[in-house]
């Protein structure tokens, strides 16, 4: 089996370089060595500039708005952004809301909200996880009373990312108490404006605003805002956690971190001179080279095994993927911080500090590097834990 690029990839792969390196707002490149803290307005600028391109949905079909890209271009397109690195399409409205209404959604829904979901005119996050119900998303309370045309939705959702920033929310909610707590579960939209819809912030570790609690006081919700089947909407969650697993492993964003270690290991000094030329740091960035290399390989594999299934169903395989990729994650971020040092305990979105004689270029690769490395820590828990992922791999690879 070949896994190197084709000559028309690798022309690919020149032109979203290119693409992003002479569109890219000046103001959002700057924030690079930043890459966790571009603000609401630096998402949708992006967002909306790859829309105008036709790159910001890259695997919807293209009756919907998609390119019509090979699942090798998206992942060339992924990790491309990632490696810039430049702000990603919104994954809340590109990689999981939309396939499940262009999938599932009525002709109205479709036509409704796709055209603003794939520009960004409407932003969404994710009403899934609740206090108390950990990684056991199906133990979810929120209830939706249906009375006439509208449900009444009451209770509560935690963790909540960029809700602060978001038009509309997704929204797992229970409709039959008495089912099994797999059934009786409905996927509905609302409105963020709708009255009874209350957003907390949740600051994390690394001192930023990222995630949230949101309150559902009484909220009445349309009917038709349901997507799909009503006490069917724990299939289309799954449908939606297992879409696109492929580009999990983030393999361009840890490169990208590998890159700024590099960079700043050629201006820190150690006693025997730069500490690029330390045998112990270059033993650390070739251990991450090697891992890099082999998550490239598997999710290239598990592209290429797909492509010969063509039955639209997530590879279990791409649990090694999550599991691998996010402690890769976490390791690429340790060592920024490691390299940065005291420089890097700066808690700043990238304004100068009275000390920093660095040039701007090393300056973005310093700031915020420990809180980078704080926020990597949730690597391992969101988007399935890493004790979920050990789980499907010997259920379904291994046969435990």
């Amino acid at each position: 089996m070949d896994l190197s690029y084709t000559p028309a990839e690798l022309v690919f792969r020149e032109e979203v370089r290119a693409f992003i390196r002479d569109n890219l707002p000046e103001s959002i490149r700057a924030k690079a060595g930043l890459s966790a803290y571009y603000d609401g307005s630096d998402v949708r600028t992006w967002h909306k500039l790859l829309d105008a391109k036709g790159w910001a949905a890259s695997h919807w079909p293209m009756e919907y708005g998609g390119p019509g890209w090979s699942a090798v271009q998206r992942y060339i397109f992924m990790e491309e952004i990632l490696q810039a690195p430049a702000p990603e399409p919104l994954s809340f409205n590109i990689n999981m809301v939309g396939p499940v209404v262009y999938t599932f959604g009525s002709p109205e829904q479709k036509e409704r909200f796709l055209p603003k979901i794939r520009s960004l005119d409407y932003w969404f996050c994710q009403g899934f996880s609740e206090p108390g119900a950990g990684s056991d998303l199906a133990a979810l309370r929120t209830s939706a009373v249906r009375e006439g045309d509208d449900y009444v939705i009451n209770g509560q959702k935690i963790w909540t990312s960029t809700a602060h920033d978001a038009d509309w929310m997704f929204c797992l909610v229970r409709t039959d108490p008495s089912a099994k707590k797999q059934e009786g579960i409905s996927f509905v939209l609302i409105d963020m404006k709708t009255p009874g819809v209350t957003v907390r912030p949740i600051i994390t570790i690394d001192g930023e605003h990222h995630t949230n609690e949101v309150f559902l006081d009484n909220v009445r919700v349309p009917v038709v805002n349901r997507v799909g089947e009503e006490n069917k909407g724990w299939d289309y969650a799954k449908f939606l956690l297992g879409n696109e697993r492929t580009g999990i492993a983030r393999v361009g964003l840890s490169k990208g971190r590998l890159q700024r270690a590099r960079r700043l290991a050629e201006l820190s000094e150690v006693l025997d001179g730069k500490l690029s030329e330390d045998p112990f740091f270059r033993r650390r960035c070739i251990e991450l080279e090697i891992e890099l290399k082999a998550l490239e390989v598997t999710a290239l594999r598990i592209i290429d095994r797909q492509r010969k299934r063509n039955d639209g169903k997530p590879d279990p395989a791409s649990s090694i993927l999550k599991l691998r990729g996010a402690e890769t994650q976490q390791f690429s971020a340790e060592l920024v911080a490691e390299v940065a040092g005291p420089l890097g305990l700066a808690f700043t979105h990238g304004s100068k500090a009275p000390w920093q004689d660095l040039a701007e270029d090393d300056l973005t690769a310093v700031l915020g590097a420990v809180p980078n490395y704080f926020l990597s820590r949730a690597a391992t828990i969101y988007g399935g834990a890493s004790e979920v992922q050990k789980n499907i791999i010997s259920k379904a690879i291994l046969g435990f």
